[in-house]
């Protein structure tokens, strides 16, 4: 019998108490790095300042529009091209772009003059969050490789699939947990295996990927450098 052992609870690993103390220790961060290459201080600040305050307008145009239970669809296509203008501008330097995709995620990357591509699944936030998150945590030299050169089996792994897939995700799906959470959007890990023919309930994914967040959160020097800007970034619209 299979059960997804998905029942963690992350909600409490960023209130907001906890998400503006790490926005602070991001800032600090930055700061003692000299000579940094900072995205968010590369725009002129007037620039930035309207795309943190479209964020946050948007953020209250979603959540009224929750609470009356009208357009959300149209709220969530608004925050995600929110979402696309924010990376593409912080990360213009690195020529790679956040773009919609028609069907299953794919990382494709930089070619001639063409810029990378990371094309998350149907137009959804989440999906967009998650395939960055993995593109945060790909160096240098998977950056250059389609899909991040990793391997991937489709939903219906075996066990030793599975474990070998849950292995490769906990820091991703940290990551996505803390882009998410800064969102004060609900986070849940994803086994990614509906079809599975064996029982997963032994499983400590759920408790491996809350571990890893929390030890994010704790010490933020070890994020990677490109998902410190955008957490930065993140907090920045919805922690203050």
């Amino acid at each position: 019998m299979m059960s997804q052992n998905t029942n963690t609870d992350f909600s409490a690993l960023l209130n907001v108490d906890d998400a503006k103390e790490l926005l602070q220790h991001l800032i600090k961060l930055e700061n003692e790095i000299k000579e940094v290459d900072d995205p968010i201080k590369t725009h002129t600040q007037n620039y930035f300042e309207n795309l943190i305050q479209q964020g946050q307008q948007l953020y209250r145009f979603e959540q009224h529009n929750k609470k009356q239970g009208t357009d959300t669809e149209y709220s969530e296509q608004l925050a995600t091209d929110w979402l696309i203008t924010l990376f593409d501008t912080l990360f213009a330097s690195q020529k790679v772009k956040l773009v919609r995709g028609n069907d299953e995620p794919e990382y494709i990357p930089a070619c001639d003059t063409n810029p990378a591509r990371i094309e998350f699944a149907n137009g959804f936030f989440a999906s967009a969050l998650h395939e960055l998150s993995h593109w945060s945590i790909a160096g240098e030299k998977r950056r250059q490789l389609a899909d991040f050169g990793y391997w991937y089996a489709p939903d219906g792994r075996n066990a030793t699939q599975q474990q070998a897939f849950e292995c490769l995700e906990i820091k991703p799906q940290a990551l996505e947990c803390l882009f998410t959470l800064a969102c004060k959007r609900p986070f849940r890990v994803s086994q990614d295996n509906l079809f599975a023919d064996f029982d997963t309930s032994a499983s400590t994914f759920a408790k491996d990927v809350y571990q890893q967040a929390s030890l994010y959160i704790a010490t933020p020097q070890s994020l990677p450098r490109d998902a410190k800007t955008l957490l930065r970034a993140l907090l920045t619209v919805y922690a203050t």
